[in-house]
């Protein structure tokens, strides 16, 4: 088998396992299967899910089915906190190798894989065949070269150790809250709480911004794998 043969089979291998995953095909997983592929290649990083599992972090732009994707071929997850989510809209992702530490910092080489926006548009050459406008996609993200795909350039990223993957550093009692905050120093400052002492104890951001659902409601349901899941609601007094 040739190399490129048996990168064929690797990536309908990793496709189909997305695609069990996920729950169906579609670019999006066409595409983060792709990018993933292009981005531990470049990161230097062979067996994400083998020898090389401790030494991969990966920094994900945005919630769409190519995230699906990439957790599935990497096997970085935020239970794992070697995915981390930042929510900039943006089709990109960043491979970071933390094999390759810059000396006496805290800065670890990476990737970071950007799907060019033209690449929808440059789809629409191969498969003139298929009528449909996603189903043309699909297949074609198959077939695209990569430089027809991505953009990718080499980053160096700050990592505060208590982001790194493994236990919490420590836990934050606070006042008001229903329960422990889980947090390092930085998270402490930026992430769980509002600044500064509040009558002898520390609030949550929770308390003080609000939750994401509404203080009145005493349930809610969650849709997960078509299951209905209800899950008891408190909040900050």
């Amino acid at each position: 088998m040739t190399e490129e043969e048996k990168k064929g089979s690797d990536f309908e291998r990793l496709l189909d396992e997305s695609v069990r995953i996920h729950g169906h095909l579609c670019p999006g997983q066409v595409l983060g299967v792709r990018m993933s592929m292009f981005g531990l290649g470049k990161a230097g990083i062979t067996d994400p899910r083998g020898k090389d599992r401790k030494n991969i972090i990966v920094y994900v732009e945005i919630d769409r089915c190519a995230t699906d994707a990439i957790q599935s071929v990497t096997g970085c997850s935020l239970g794992k906190r070697t995915l981390k989510f930042m929510d900039y809209g943006k089709m990109a992702a960043t491979f970071v190798n933390l094999g390759k530490k810059d000396p006496g910092t805290n800065r670890f080489r990476g990737v970071r894989v950007l799907a060019k926006e033209e690449s929808r548009n440059t789809a629409m050459n191969y498969f003139p065949e298929i009528k449909e406008k996603y189903q043309r996609q699909t297949a074609a993200y198959k077939v695209m070269p990569d430089d027809e795909l991505f953009a990718w350039r080499e980053v160096s990223v700050e990592i505060p150790e208590e982001d790194m993957p493994g236990r919490p550093l420590r836990g934050l009692n606070v006042k008001n809250a229903e329960s422990m905050c889980r947090t390092g120093e930085r998270s402490e400052r930026k992430a769980c709480f509002y600044a500064g002492p509040v009558q002898g104890g520390r609030i949550t951001r929770s308390c003080t911004d609000g939750f994401i659902f509404s203080s009145q409601l005493r349930f809610i349901f969650f849709i997960i794998h078509h299951q209905y899941i209800i899950v008891s609601l408190t909040q900050c007094s």
